[in-house]
């Protein structure tokens, strides 16, 4: 019984994990407008889209939440360029170190703009955990748009990812329950 109770368990881990990696965001519809976008650091290619994307119009700010202390603007246009951009429009947040920290400090950016919806710029394979995060931390009233960047995680990114997020949905699932 034991056995069949693992392997069933197994089973399941790995069919969960085949739709995880089968069903990365996507990049949002680029038309598509929200009132701030928050890009958290981390992989190539995020910043970039969000600059992109704020050059657009589609938002009037951006944040960067869980840059290193010390970082400037300067030190952003000098890896990024954008400066007019930059200077106007983005705020960087170091507070953060993790994902949890990122939202609690994206939550903090949205509710002193008064912000009723975002666009979470991040990598295809971290999006869900991030937007998993960011519900709790914004509460009610205000919309996230996943905007997943095309990444290529290795495996073992993927893996940890991938029970992260399963850890993470039971913690929160536990805290709800109570």
């Amino acid at each position: 019984m034991i056995r069949r109770v693992v392997a069933l368990a197994l089973l399941l881990w790995m069919l969960g994990f085949a739709v995880f990696m089968l069903a990365l965001p996507q990049p949002a519809d680029p038309g598509l407008r929200t009132d701030g976008i928050v890009v958290p650091t981390g992989a190539a290619g995020r910043i970039a889209r969000g600059l992109d994307l704020l050059e657009h119009g589609r938002a009037r700010r951006m944040l960067v939440t869980g840059t290193a202390p010390g970082v400037t603007r300067a030190d952003l246009t000098r890896v990024a360029g954008h400066a007019a951009t930059i200077a106007c429009c983005v705020d960087l947040g170091a507070e953060a170190v993790d994902t949890r920290s990122n939202a609690e400090e994206t939550a903090a950016w949205v509710r002193a703009r008064g912000y009723r919806s975002i666009r979470l710029v991040t990598s295809n394979w971290h999006a869900r955990r991030a937007a998993l995060e960011l519900g709790p931390a914004l509460g009610e009233g205000v919309t996230v748009v996943v905007d997943g960047v095309d990444a290529q995680p290795t495996l073992t990114q993927a893996f940890n990812e991938y029970n992260k997020l399963l850890l993470r949905r039971l913690v929160l699932w536990g805290e709800r329950l109570r």
